[in-house]
């Protein structure tokens, strides 16, 4: 199984997340996918189904202890690949993960379009690491660096809502929410809403 694509386990516990990537990876890949949202339920999916050609594990979700946890996914899903995919890490506990048993790491901040390409160097047998000699780790945009507004249309965003959702929920316009979006995405270098999203998440923007 490590040098063929069959099934794809998504271990994320942001709902618009794994909907939107196990979008992508059927349509692109053609693989069958499977989607958890936290550890131990990614653990009893390897253990009841057998090993996935690849997990994408999210190290920041419910039930993860670091590389504890990856550690003994990785042994579960033995000999399918383990990917830690975050939208904040560094080269340390990159390192450390991979010596734990992941075959590398995959930002949330990749474009949804060169994820298929990822996973298929993964599938190959190589180590996908992104970086070389900087952190991997976003800064964490300044705590001022959103409008509480704008901190209001992400947290719906997250969970899924469209904009026409969001604007009857906050009270504007469609068009309005569409202008924070946009705002939104220029102040964190972000290409889409969704991408937005998971980079304020894990950066603690939205708590």
């Amino acid at each position: 199984m490590p040098n063929s694509l069959q099934n794809i386990l998504i271990a994320d516990d942001h709902d618009i997340v794994r909907e939107a990537i196990a979008r992508v990876l059927v349509a692109d890949l053609g693989a069958e996918v499977r989607t958890v949202a936290d550890a131990n339920a990614a653990m009893a999916c390897i253990q009841e189904e057998g090993p996935f050609s690849v997990v994408l594990l999210d190290i920041n979700m419910t039930g993860m202890k670091g590389t504890e946890s990856i550690g003994k996914i990785a042994a579960a899903n033995r000999p399918g690949n383990v990917v830690i995919f975050s939208g904040t890490t560094n080269e340390d506990f990159v390192a450390r993960a991979i010596e734990a048993g992941a075959r590398g790491y995959i930002p949330k901040t990749q474009s949804l379009a060169s994820l298929a390409d990822a996973i298929r160097l993964i599938v190959s047998g190589t180590v996908f690491v992104p970086f070389t000699n900087r952190s991997a780790q976003r800064e964490r945009p300044a705590s001022d660096g959103l409008t509480d507004k704008q901190r209001d249309v992400l947290r719906l965003v997250s969970r899924g809502q469209s904009n026409k959702q969001i604007g009857i929920e906050l009270g504007m316009t469609e068009v309005t929410v569409k202008m924070h979006m946009r705002n939104i995405c220029n102040r964190l270098g972000t290409k889409n809403r969704t991408q937005a999203a998971m980079i304020a998440r894990d950066a603690g923007l939205l708590d």
